[in-house]
């Protein structure tokens, strides 16, 4: 039989597939590659970006339905203790019976490529996955979707539950920015994408030419994820009110010239994928970065499918430029919570429209002026993102759900549940730990999430431990205070700890 086209496994998806990670799906398998196909540059930036593989692990809430097979893939063989730790969060299921529904695949490679690339280099790996996926009742869940991802469903002939490649363009900064136009999201006031210096220059004079009582811009690349490929110019100290337009312009070409992108490649980069120009939005009493995620399930027949707004968040960002993402809260501000869920849902309509399938995400500033809060758009997310995990950890924990009215998530009791969630809990003083010391610190001090006190916290990024003193974590708790308190705690606790072990092994006090 004539092998099928990618466009043709994709009608192969049900509208109830998409439940399956939320574990309330049908008998299915999952074959999760939680592959990080992205612009490897400013993957190089992120410590410890193979072992990110791990933080999918959450989907694993899926075995909760008895029905459910899972296939998980990584660069690297997963210890049992990480797949156990997650394995024995899950409520309703025997550990015992979910791990015999899971299969573990590795490709023994820890080189920086992305884990789908090193899959599609071994054939045979491939086909023993290949032996264990039901024809007509298996997809494909990843991190995000790229062609790399597309050749392996077309090779393992089983579709993908994801946003085809080809629509990627809508999650570049310049795709955002024209969807948020079409649906009446408010944005900042931008350019269109441009790929070099001078042009850029030219971008840069032309918005503030429209807007002179710009203080600052903000210089992103058209496909920078996380901030990465994000960075600030201040406009006040550059006096371009007291110049020509051709002296503007070259003053901000010498400007722009030592910008201070992450990236040191920026210039390269911005002559392959283009980068804009935007507003730096200030001004208000307060400045937060809220953020709303969704899911598009498939539709019958070709038709959009029903779109999911499934939580809001406050993101965390740090970096030098104040622009890289480090972690968030659950749930987003009430006083503008359900704004921005609105918003969510009428960019996730479009997006259905288009063709976009399973998980998005909008990010926001807003701004408080008195009693009044502005909420404007920056960006869309066609991918799993730093937001995604620990929602899934909370999901899979607790079997409570999000009131689409309020925004809040509430336990099967009714409490209201928040988090505190990072992927950046860094400390010299954690390098060197395993991940069973890790375990025996959480158990000494009673950190883990207790599900009789709707409290305590959960970890993931376990192999970044040892080599890079680097953890994840999501602290949860019955009030924002509460779980800000678990964080704090958590925190001091594994860090103190942690240097008192190694006091100790060194004969020190």
């Amino acid at each position: 039989m004539a092998a099928l086209s990618f466009r043709e496994l994709q009608r192969q998806l049900q509208p109830d597939w998409g439940h399956t990670i939320e574990g309330r799906g049908p008998e299915v398998d999952v074959l999760m590659v939680p592959s990080l196909s992205m612009d490897q540059t400013q993957m190089d930036l992120v410590t410890g970006s193979h072992h990110y593989e791990e933080r999918q692990l959450f989907a694993l809430i899926g075995l909760r339905h008895p029905g459910v097979r899972m296939l998980y893939a990584s660069s690297k063989p997963l210890g049992e203790l990480v797949v156990d730790a997650v394995l024995e969060l899950l409520p309703g299921v025997p550990t015992s019976h979910a791990r015999r529904r899971l299969h573990l695949f590795d490709t023994d490679d820890a080189s920086s490529r992305p884990l789908t690339a090193k899959l599609l280099e071994r054939p045979a790996l491939l086909a023993r996955m290949g032996e264990l996926l039901r024809p007509g009742r298996s997809f494909i869940s990843c991190f995000v979707v790229s062609d790399l991802e597309r050749q392996l469903s077309e090779r393992l002939q089983v579709p993908l539950l994801g946003t085809p490649p080809d629509l990627l363009h809508w999650g570049s900064k310049a795709g955002s920015r024209a969807l948020f136009a079409r649906c009446g999201v408010p944005h900042p006031p931008g350019t269109a994408p441009v790929h070099d210096l001078e042009q850029l220059a030219e971008a840069t004079a032309g918005l503030w030419e429209a807007h002179p009582e710009l203080r600052s811009c903000v210089v992103k690349l058209n496909e920078g994820f996380s901030g990465e490929g994000n960075a600030r110019l201040a406009l006040e100290p550059l006096q371009l009110a007291e110049l020509s337009a051709r002296e503007r312009r070259q003053r901000l070409r010498s400007a722009l010239d030592s910008l201070p992108m992450p990236s040191p490649r920026w210039r390269e980069l911005m002559a392959e994928q283009g980068a804009l120009v935007e507003a730096w939005l200030e001004g208000g009493e307060e400045l937060r970065s809220p953020s709303v995620q969704g899911t598009i399930h498939p539709g019958e027949g070709g038709r959009p499918g029903a779109v999911e707004v499934l939580s809001s968040h406050e993101q965390v960002l740090g970096g030098p430029g104040g622009q890289t993402y480090l972690g968030c809260r659950f749930p987003a501000a009430d006083p503008y919570r359900e704004a921005l869920m609105r918003h969510g849902a009428r960019v996730g309509e479009a997006l259905a429209q288009e063709g976009a399938l399973e998980r998005y995400a909008v990010d926001f500033i807003a701004r408080r002026f008195g009693q009044h809060w502005d909420l404007q758009a920056i960006e869309i997310n066609l991918r799993q993102g730093g937001t995604t995990h620990p929602y899934m950890a909370l999901n899979a924990i607790t079997s409570g759900r999000l009131e689409p009215g309020d925004g809040l998530y509430r336990s099967p009791t009714g409490t209201p549940l928040f988090y505190r969630a990072t992927d950046n809990l860094c400390s010299p003083q954690l390098r060197g730990l395993l991940p069973i010391d890790l375990i025996d610190i959480v158990a000494e001090a009673g950190l883990h999430y207790d599900p009789a006190q709707l409290r305590g916290s959960v970890f993931h990024l376990l192999g970044c431990l040892s080599e890079f003193g680097k953890l994840g974590m999501t602290c949860i708790g019955r009030s924002a205070a509460e779980a800000e308190a678990v964080y704090e705690a958590t925190e001091a606790q594994l860090v103190r700890a942690a240097s008192e072990r190694g006091a100790g092994e060194r004969g020190g006090p």
